[in-house]
Parts: structure tokens; sequence; C-alpha cells
């Protein structure tokens, strides 16, 4: 499917799961080599960024953990941005894509925005929009993180360990999905510079620095991760400490008591104390005492 968006001299098209015939159309109105073409009817793996003599083409990976539409939890954009055109090829719908092409038709209407005078500025608003939406994918994440911190602290230590495996899952694909903008963007920007002209290095630079703002955040979380999963793990080893120590104090408890037991239960001709007057309760007198002496003695070496 094909979006055309148009304003004043510049031309928007933005391609969703295209066929080949639409990519064949798009091929020979702008004038694209064929490996490129080839490489938009299918997701990539990796992104990229390569400059040709009419168009700059670049490929970018944008996770999706709460504001998804499919079972991809990293979306693929394709840019092809020309002089006075840009191509976006995805294969899923983008909320933050869907959002702007509703803005940019008022623009496009009212005029009442001025765009800039080359495609190179409506990349620039498009990439933005996408930076902006991945920091509100990292407040979920974060609020996340808050969430499980407190959870914590009431107690629910166990049940948390599968939470913060999940928000490892997110963070680390998040990681792994937008660890090749830096280099992309770079050859972006360098590349721009012959393309466009100096003039539009401010804004090539502003795009970086909102990939940096992105990228200043994750390790934030990364690092609050390690801490929350560190406190969860002490207060865990904490808890089992506790359980394993009072399992040993009953166990060193009941043992003797069970010996002694076994002892007066012995088949043997002579046993002392059984057979006299109140022999059971005299018994369970020596066992109860030595029960408290036992406790008493815990208590003295602050084992209980």
């Amino acid at each position: 499917m094909i979006n055309k968006y148009t304003y004043k001299d510049l031309e928007w098209l933005d391609l969703e799961s295209p066929t080949q015939e639409e990519v064949r159309e798009v091929m020979e109105r702008y004038d694209l080599n064929i490996s490129t073409v080839e490489e938009l009817l299918l997701p990539s793996l990796k992104p990229k960024a390569e400059l040709y003599k009419n168009f700059i083409y670049l490929v970018l990976h944008f996770p999706a953990l709460k504001h998804t539409h499919g079972k991809r939890m990293n979306q693929e954009v394709d840019f092809i941005i020309g002089k006075n055109f840009l191509i976006t090829t995805r294969y899923d719908t983008i909320d933050p894509i869907h959002k702007f092409s509703k803005v940019f038709e008022v623009n496009a209407v009212l005029e009442k925005e001025d765009l800039g005078v080359h495609a190179g500025f409506l990349f620039y608003y498009i990439i933005r929009k996408l930076y902006r939406s991945l920091a509100h994918e990292l407040d979920f994440i974060h609020d996340s993180l808050e969430e499980v911190q407190d959870n914590i602290f009431k107690g629910q230590e166990k049940a948390m360990v599968y939470e913060l495996s999940t928000i490892s899952r997110n963070l680390t694909s998040f990681i792994q999905a937008t660890s090749g903008h830096r280099e992309v963007l770079k050859s972006f920007e360098n590349a721009s510079h012959t393309f466009f002209g100096q003039e539009f290095g401010f804004y090539a630079s502003a795009i970086s620095d909102e990939y940096y703002k992105v990228s200043s955040t994750v390790e934030n979380d990364r690092v609050l991760l390690h801490e929350v999963r560190e406190t969860n793990n002490s207060l865990l080893t904490t808890k089992q400490n506790e359980v394993i120590k009072a399992l040993t104090i009953i166990s060193l408890i009941v043992f003797p008591l069970t010996l002694f037991a076994t002892i007066f239960a012995m088949a043997t001709e002579y046993k002392p104390i059984v057979g006299m007057r109140f022999d059971f309760w005299i018994i369970i007198g020596i066992m109860a005492v030595f029960t408290v002496c036992m406790l008493a003695m815990f208590r003295y070496k602050k084992w209980l």
C-alpha cells in the first residue's frame, strides 16, 4: 500500500508492506537502483546507510514493546531521501509515522508550519518523532522497574524474579535494536553535508542528539535494572538463609529428643525411670528441660 503526501515541492511516499508492482512503480518514477529496490521488498536484518548520486538510503530498526500492532518487537523503517522526495518503507503499522502523517496533511493544507526546502528536513521531523516515541517506550520500562522495586520491599521477592527477567529481555531487545543507530546516523551526517549542503549540518547533528538522549536513558535503566536485581537477589538469599537456619535449629532440637525417646523404646531388661510412678511425665519433663536449655543456648549465641 502506498500513501502519498505533498507539501509545496516536497513529496513523501509511505509504503506499507509494498508489493513488487508498487516498488517497480516507485523505482521508475524516482530513478532508484535495483539493489535498493530489492531490499524494499523484504525486511533487512541489519541497519545501514548508503549514499547514491540522487538519494541517501537508510535502514533503521525501532523497538516496539508497548505500542506494537504485530508480533515483531523490532519495527524496521527504510528511508530513501532525495532532494525533494522522501520514501519510507515499513512492514507494520508504526504509530509515530501514522501520527506524523496526520500532522503533515494538516500542514500541507493550511501551510501553518514551514517544513523546509528539501526532503532532509522532512526526514528530520519524522526521525525526531520516532526517537521521541522510543523515549515513551523507555518510560514504560522505567515505570515497570519502579513498580518492581516497590514490590520487592513488600515481600514479593520471589514473584519479582520473573518480572525482572521480562524487563531484562525487553531492555536487551531495545539495546540490540538501537545499537547500530550510532554508526548509521554518523554516516548520514557525513553524507548529508555532501548531499544537502553544510547548512543542514545543524539538523543532522540534532538527529544524532535525539539518539544520544535515548541511548543515555537506556544506560541509566540498565544500571537501575542491575541494582534492583542485586537487591532482589540479596533479599531472596537472606530469606532462604533464615529458612535454612530455622530448619537447622529445629533439627538440632528434634534429633537429641528423638534419640532420647528411642533409647527408652529399646527392648532391654533394665530401663532407668521406666516402671517408676509418673515415669511418662518424668521423661517428658526431662525432654522439655532439654529443649528449653537448647533454646536458651541458641538465644545466648544470637542464633535466634
